[in-house]
């Protein structure tokens, strides 16, 4: 059975996509069947999976609101090797349609229980606010990621998704957990940065990953070009980086 991860943070621009289909194509690299959910309606995840949401007739949106199943939906994606549930700009819509549909905060989740068996990893990315298309993937998620620049206000924002978490955890979603905080963007040189780097490790002990995401051009090349950046530069900082998070994922998954 999959092991579902939701890649959250309400804050945009912290590397949440960037991280979901990297991810998904270091987790693929590993052997490992792997299913990227993309759940932001501006369709990021689906653009750098190669896939163009302009001329998709069926999205994650259909499967929320039950007019198609995800077995149907899910794309297979080249050369990243992970299949996708895509989305687009219909999704903005599905927020209010849920409204007046019964466990509107479980549909993803019971959309995925036919296919869980199909996979070993499913990532699900949220969209950078804490809505109900969030709450969708909190509910059908184990554990979450959470993607964060080591920057001034990140600790303030990691307080709210913590909290909502304990909230999910409590009224939703029992099994919940964070299954780690990686530090993206991450540039040495930088005091603060070092400083929020030190202030997290001494909050959350182990549940910061080791792996650290550096800056780099290549990351924020290759969704230009619809690849994973393992199939753009695989000799890049940011590939190996993105590599070796997958590889301490699976140590601790066994």
């Amino acid at each position: 059975m999959a092991k579902v991860l939701a890649i959250a943070n309400q804050k945009g621009g912290v590397g949440k996509t960037t991280t979901s289909i990297n991810l998904a194509a270091s987790l693929a690299n590993a052997g490992k069947r792997v299913l990227l959910i993309d759940l932001d309606p501006q369709g990021n995840t689906t653009m750098g999976s190669g896939v163009d949401k302009r001329l998709l007739d069926h999205t994650v949106y259909h499967v929320l609101l039950g007019e198609k199943t995800a077995s149907e939906v899910r794309l297979p994606t080249h050369p990243g090797k992970y299949d996708l549930l895509p989305a687009n700009q219909e999704l903005a819509g599905a927020e209010v349609e849920m409204v007046a549909l019964e466990r509107r905060e479980s549909r993803l989740k019971e959309a995925l229980l036919a296919i869980q068996p199909d996979y070993d990893f499913i990532l699900i990315d949220c969209p950078p606010a804490l809505n109900l298309l969030t709450l969708n993937g909190l509910c059908a998620a184990h554990a979450v990621i959470i993607p964060m620049q080591c920057e001034y206000y990140a600790l303030e924002g990691l307080s709210d998704l913590v909290n909502t978490i304990k909230r999910v955890r409590t009224s939703f979603n029992p099994l919940i957990r964070i299954e780690g905080l990686l530090r993206t963007m991450f540039d040495p040189r930088n005091l603060l940065a070092q400083q929020v780097s030190d202030q997290l490790k001494q909050h959350f002990g182990n549940k910061v990953y080791q792996t650290i995401i550096p800056r780099n051009i290549r990351l924020a090349e290759a969704p230009g070009f619809g690849l994973p950046v393992l199939y753009h530069d695989r000799q890049s900082r940011g590939a190996r980086a993105y590599l070796e998070l997958a590889s301490e994922i699976l140590a601790t998954a066994t």
